[in-house]
């Protein structure tokens, strides 16, 4: 399964630092992995096997965040099917890291569920072009500019299940319920799935862990962002929108543009002040 897609992995997913270097345009135009000097030294890379460390290392290159288990994640899925010594250690061809990276690119570029990347690497499995996938969680962008924080966190309305938050984030189940039950993100109410904000919660709280940050250590961080949503909300009540003819009771909204950009000067304040505090400003 894996050295059928590997040829296709190489076009479809984004170069890998270590693995193909960096892609040229082929006599068809097609964009094509760079060719090794040799037909030789080609047979001895795709013949070359890796153990799981070498191959986190060398995805690490152009995906910083992934980690020892998300790779066995995607390996229990059935996204990834590498070989076994006797002794029951995982060997990964260069045809299994092309396929790493063609999951792990369709997640982080394109937003795709874990089901549908799936259903393409099936497709290639097959010798037949990917299927035209739907747009997995990511929604058609929104039409106006982004503005406010959306400039900051992107503007692409996301519904991840559960499963998927924990394989594009990279935490593990214990890690995601220490979240939620400190408040840092939670389902959207009534849904049962999860938001873009939510994932860039997860992703950023990990990259934290990293550092040794906890998030029992982050409860300070939302209840700044509350207190701050807050004084937002206090802000603009005043000018909240008249109910329009088809209105419900209750339906007064708040105005998005006085709101975006309230919440825009926060943040620019709070990273000024964090900056001055930390004595690491412009000299």
């Amino acid at each position: 399964m894996s050295s059928r897609l590997s040829a296709a992995a190489a076009i479809a997913a984004p170069p890998l630092g270590s693995v193909g270097g960096p892609p040229r345009a082929g006599r068809s135009g097609r964009v094509v992995a760079r060719p090794v000097p040799d037909a030789e030294a080609d047979a001895r890379m795709a013949a070359k096997v890796l153990n799981i460390g070498e191959v986190l290392d060398r995805l690490r290159v152009d995906y910083a965040d992934i980690t020892l288990s998300k790779i066995r994640y995607l390996e229990a899925e059935g996204l990834v099917e590498p070989a076994r010594t006797s002794a029951n250690y995982r060997k990964y061809s260069a045809g299994d890291v092309a396929r790493l990276a063609y999951v792990l690119h369709a997640q982080r570029e394109r937003y795709l569920p874990l089901r549908v990347i799936k259903d393409e690497l099936a497709a290639m499995d097959r010798g037949e072009a990917p299927p035209a996938a739907p747009a997995g969680p990511r929604a058609v962008p929104s039409t106006p500019p982004a503005t406010g924080l959306d400039v900051l966190l992107g503007a692409e309305r996301v519904r991840m299940s559960r499963r998927e938050l924990l394989a594009a984030s990279g935490l593990d189940e214990e890690a995601l319920a220490e979240l939620e039950r400190h408040g840092l993100l939670r389902a959207v109410s009534g849904g049962g799935y999860y938001d873009a904000d939510a994932l860039v919660v997860a992703r950023t709280v990990g990259l934290l862990a990293a550092h040794g940050v906890q998030a029992r250590h982050l409860r300070a961080a939302r209840a700044a962002a509350d207190r701050e949503a807050g004084l937002i909300e206090a802000a603009v009540a005043p000018l909240r929108s008249p109910r329009s003819a088809g209105a419900t009771a209750g339906d007064d909204a708040l105005p998005r543009d006085s709101v975006d950009e309230l919440a825009l000067l926060l943040v620019r304040l709070h990273a000024a002040l964090l900056r001055a505090r930390l004595g690491s400003g412009p000299r």
